[in-house]
This record gives structure tokens, C-alpha cells and sequence, in this order.
């Protein structure tokens, strides 16, 4: 069975999808495992990075993203979903990352989340809004050793529909005062509906990006998130990096990690990471 962890806070900007996407990258490169993305985030960031806008545009254009599969639950008698036609296959442009695959995002999912919770149940209350990822993807699940779920910067259907399939969560964070915030309350959020689905959903840990080491409000976040009053904080903290940007960008040609993430310490702190991970997916 794989692994199926979501990256999810409330704050955008916080480093959330670029930690899955090189948590992929690593996974698949340095660790040797069958990865997939599924990209929940309207903002689609997670699927450029992956297969660059030119592709991206391409998929939407033919409504081959998961908006799609979102769209059919609210006209269940015209379904038009197709997960093999979706799902794109060793993508990346990280030349030894050769075993990573993507669901793909689409910006329609911003009309869609809404409408939602109104999706009728079906015969015999089938259908359940937040079960339709899983009951879409349950065919490809064991072709992974891990799935990365990135999710929407909010705790509605679609981010509801990322943790109903995942053993675990992390929380990606700048370590300020205003990325913190909501982190109680996702926590909690999620503590409850782990409870009404009587499924077990674990805070896996807290995730410092973008840290800067001379910033005293940084060292004192830090601090205090090493409490662990709501989460586990992970050892292994991200600092910030000039190369983010372009590390977002794809690269039509390819590239090493290195290449990508502009610094060895970079690539090392994200392999460290990733390992804390899965020991604690292990656990």
C-alpha cells in the first residue's frame, strides 16, 4: 500500500507546493521510489512546476485535469472523467527523477468547490463529496510507494476530499507569526472530521521553509513551534533560497537537482526531510 501524505496551510506563500514538488523529486531521485503527485491547489502550481504552462494549458484545453473528475459529480449522468487519459507519466524535468507521475490541477476548480457539497448521493447514498479522489484513484493506488497530495490554502470539499485518502498530513510554514496562525486550527479541523470518518488522519509535522537564520522572529518561531503544542516540528528546517523562483520555473531541457534547487545543502535538507517523513509514515 502506498503512502498518501497532503501538504496543506491556510497562508499561501508559505512554500507548500514547492516542498512537494522537490519532496517528489527527491523521493524519486535520490530514494529510488514510485511517486505521484495529485495537484488539488486551483493555482495549479504543483502541475507547471511538473510539466511546464504549454502542457498544462494543453490538459485544460481537453479537460483532462481533476477539475473534471469534480465537474462530473455535479452532472453524474454525463461522467467524463478519464483517469488514464489525466494521469501524465514521468514528468519533471529533473533528469534522475524518472519515476514521478501527476494528476493535474486546473483553475476551474475554483467554480467547483463550492457547488460541491450540494452533489447528490446517489442510489443507496453511494456518493459522498468528499470520497470522490479516492474512489476515482483507488484503481492506481498501489502503483506508487508514495502519493503527495497538494492541497488548496483552506479546509473546504476539495482540500476534505486530499485527507480523506491520506495516512498523514504535513504543514509547510515560514516560521512568522502570520503563517502560524491557522496552524491550531487545521490541526483541530482535521483532528474532528479524522474522528467522523473514523479514519486516522496524523499531523506528521511541521515543515520550516524560507528560513532566514538571521531573523530573530524566525529563531523564536522556531522556538516555540519546537513545543510541539499542536504538531511534531521536523528536524530538518528549509532555509530560504535565492533559487526558489527559478526552481519554480520549468526547464524545457533538464537539470540535477543541484541544478534545480541551486545549492547541495538545499538538495541535502530535502533528502534529510523526505526521510523524516517516511519514518514517520513508518512509525
Amino acid at each position: 500500500m502506498a503512502h498518501v501524505v497532503s501538504t496543506i496551510n491556510l497562508k499561501g506563500g508559505v512554500g507548500k507546493t514547492h516542498t512537494t514538488v522537490a519532496l517528489a523529486e527527491v523521493y524519486s531521485a535520490l530514494l529510488r521510489k514510485k511517486v505521484l503527485v495529485i495537484d488539488l491547489d486551483p493555482q495549479t502550481n504543483a502541475t507547471t512546476m511538473l510539466i511546464g504552462e504549454e502542457k498544462w494549458a494543453e490538459l485544460n484545453k481537453k479537460d483532462q485535469t481533476l477539475a473534471r473528475l469534480f465537474k462530473d459529480a455535479l452532472d453524474p449522468e454525463n461522467p467524463k472523467f478519464d483517469l488514464g487519459k489525466s494521469l501524465q507519466k514521468h514528468v519533471s524535468d529533473v533528469q534522475s527523477a524518472k519515476t514521478i507521475d501527476l494528476l493535474p490541477s486546473s483553475l476551474d476548480l475554483i467554480d467547483v468547490q463550492d457547488r460541491l457539497a450540494t452533489v447528490p448521493s446517489g442510489r443507496f447514498y453511494a456518493v459522498n463529496p468528499i470520497d470522490l479522489l479516492t474512489r476515482a484513484v483507488r484503481p492506481i493506488v498501489d502503483d506508487y510507494d508514495i502519493i503527495l497530495i497538494d492541497c488548496p490554502p483552506n479546509l473546504g470539499v476539495i482540500t476534505l476530499n486530499g485527507l480523506r485518502m491520506s495516512n498523514g498530513y504535513v504543514i509547510p510554514t515560514i516560521p512568522d507569526v502570520l503563517s502560524t496562525y491557522g496552524i491550531p486550527q487545521i490541526v483541530k479541523r482535521v483532528g474532528e472530521f479524522s474522528q467522523q470518518i473514523a479514519e486516522p488522519i496524523e499531523p506528521l509535522g511541521i515543515v520550516v521553509s524560507k528560513y532566514r537564520e538571521q531573523s530573530t522572529v524566525h529563531q523564536n518561531v522556531v522556538k516555540r513551534l519546537r513545543e510541539g503544542k499542536d504538531a511534531p516540528l521536523f528536524k530538518t528546517i528549509i532555509k530560504e533560497n535565492n533559487q526558489i523562483a527559478s526552481a519554480a520555473e520549468f526547464s524545457t531541457g533538464q537539470r540535477t537537482l543541484k541544478q534545480k534547487y541551486g545549492y547541495q545543502w538545499q538538495v541535502d535538507a530535502y533528502e534529510a526531510l523526505a526521510k523524516e517523513i517516511w519514518e514517520a509514515l513508518e512509525g
